[in-house]
């Protein structure tokens, strides 16, 4: 495929945040851009405001006529991308099987990747973070780059950057084994949990494919992976510990920044040991810290532009991201859905507020995760004061017989504990006059729910 030749472009779940970066890229070339989602949000209502067309019914009439038409020239000029997402009995996917080939979202960003200098960001957790922060590095100091991002970044505003070189960040996903379109320069990897089960069935097939992405650096490419995880490739290891060859050390916390020392054994850099502040909160977005500062480092950005740099990250919507913070009453949401995500999460947030009454509102997502990281999520919830547990986000899936939230709620040790929908939820909280900290938490649709519980906590 010659992406020159394309004029327009339709996307089959624009609405997601992988798919809406794509959008935005092929409008950005000047193609003709529409696409379908199943519901309306504020990333579709921003994408209709740049002048691409969406449609919110999965019928064959709700495609504009512009790609119905059965010319071979047209075909040629006409790029329809689907993500795995899309449910395989949808009506616009099926019809437009009939007359198109349709390529997947990782495939189209697999071509764009080809001949670029790509930095690919790969893990379970930790991609989206890093990822933002190594392209504010490249955009703030001057370096520059492309990005396709797993977020949408607080300093850009966008899941999708464009720059003046032929360098491009990407995140690399293991869902559906996408990142094996590509072929980075440099690629990270910042964790290797099981995850995806639906897809990979067993954790050993999960590191496999982890392991092949990692030998598809091109040549003389660069691996910078966390100090411990099962990758026989040789790279740059990086943690917060003093056994691996890059580490964050004398780590303290003031005013909920963190503060650090980025330590090195390689000897091309003239300080070995070299201070920085991180503008965002949590000690795992430290360690996604020292991955970036790595790869800046290999790309030869000063250290005064990375320390510049890093100090005025705002971080990532929905990654650790306060919505309210008073003396009395502080509101954060996060886009944790695994259980060592919200461990993270939640220790970070009970180092900043040690004294505070956490309250957490989880919304599983995904019927066989729920199943099949039942006791990890149990236990890591375990670790607010109270809980509030919503009914699990299904997205792609159908129900499973006797999976659902209660039965997480089993197994939680939290003093206070329940099972609320959104509404009765929203209801609880209009009683309340203990705030301490509240934190909303999953990747399903309970970011919708944060500017109304936001109104309550604020205002009650």
């Amino acid at each position: 495929m010659n992406l020159n030749d394309i004029k327009q472009v339709y996307l089959i779940g624009i609405g997601g945040i992988g798919m809406s970066g794509l959008a935005r890229y092929f409008k950005h070339r000047g193609c003709i851009v529409a696409g379908y989602d199943r519901t309306s949000t504020p990333l579709t209502t921003e994408l209709e405001a740049e002048g691409i067309t969406i449609s919110f019914n999965d019928t064959e009439q709700s495609i504009p006529d512009t790609f119905k038409l059965q010319t071979s020239n047209f075909r040629l000029q006409t790029l329809i991308i689907y993500t795995p997402a899309i449910p395989k009995d949808s009506n616009i996917l099926n019809h437009l099987k009939q007359s198109h080939t349709l390529h997947k979202r990782s495939e189209v960003l697999g071509i764009i990747s080809q001949s670029m200098f790509t930095i690919a960001v790969a893990g379970t957790h930790g991609k989206t973070t890093t990822s933002s922060i190594i392209t504010h590095i490249l955009k703030d100091s001057g370096y520059d780059c492309s990005a396709f991002l797993g977020g949408i970044t607080t300093n850009y505003q966008t899941n999708v950057l464009f720059g003046n070189n032929n360098t491009l960040v990407v995140e690399a996903d293991e869902y559906d084994r996408s990142f094996l379109t590509l072929h980075p320069d440099i690629a990270i990897v910042t964790s290797m949990d099981a995850d995806h089960l639906d897809i990979y069935n067993d954790k050993s097939y999960l590191e496999d494919s982890f392991r092949k992405f990692a030998s598809q650096l091109k040549p003389n490419g660069v691996l910078i992976k966390k100090q411990g995880l099962p990758l026989e490739q040789a790279g740059i290891t990086y943690s917060t510990k003093d056994t691996a060859q890059t580490q964050a050390t004398n780590i303290t916390i003031e005013d909920g920044n963190y503060y650090f020392d980025y330590k090195t054994q390689d000897s091309r850099f003239k300080t070995q040991d070299l201070r920085f502040s991180l503008g965002i909160p949590g000690l795992h977005n430290v360690e996604n810290a020292v991955a970036a500062i790595t790869v800046a480092l290999q790309l030869g950005i000063s250290e005064e532009k990375i320390r510049a740099a890093l100090a005025s990250f705002k971080g990532v919507k929905r990654r650790f991201e306060y919505i309210i913070k008073e003396k009395d009453r502080v509101m954060i949401d996060d886009y944790a859905h695994h259980p060592e995500e919200i461990k993270a999460f939640l220790g970070s947030v009970k180092a900043l507020y040690p004294d505070k009454k956490i309250t957490c509102i989880f919304q599983p997502h995904l019927f066989s995760r729920t199943r099949d990281f039942a006791a990890g999520f149990s236990e890591a919830l375990s670790m607010a004061d109270e809980l509030i547990l919503l009914p699990i986000y299904p997205a792609r899936e159908l129900p499973i017989a006797g999976v659902n939230s209660e039965m997480l709620l089993e197994n939680v040790t939290a003093a206070t504990k329940q099972v609320l929908t959104k509404e009765e939820m929203l209801h609880y909280f209009t009683t309340s006059n203990e705030w301490g900290v509240v934190v909303t938490v999953g990747a399903g649709d309970i970011d919708a729910l944060v500017q109304p519980l936001a109104k309550i906590v604020k205002h009650t």
